[in-house]
């Protein structure tokens, strides 16, 4: 039992669980960031292509 309670006390007392939510969060919001850039450029793209396509149908008809 004295050994749980001194791993408890390490861990506690170390800076290993911090650091780890600190990655965590950091992690989480590199992820928000690169949903956004992707979705942003996926509407984009598909204006792009719409254009271009609409453009065409036009030549062609």
């Amino acid at each position: 039992m004295k050994s749980l309670a001194t791993k408890v006390h390490r861990f506690l007392v170390s800076e290993d669980g911090p650091t780890a939510v600190e990655y965590a969060v950091m992690m989480a919001l590199i992820i928000v960031v690169c949903l956004a850039a992707i979705q942003t450029i996926g509407t984009r793209a598909n204006t792009t292509f719409t254009s271009v396509g609409d453009k065409l149908t036009e030549v062609q008809g």
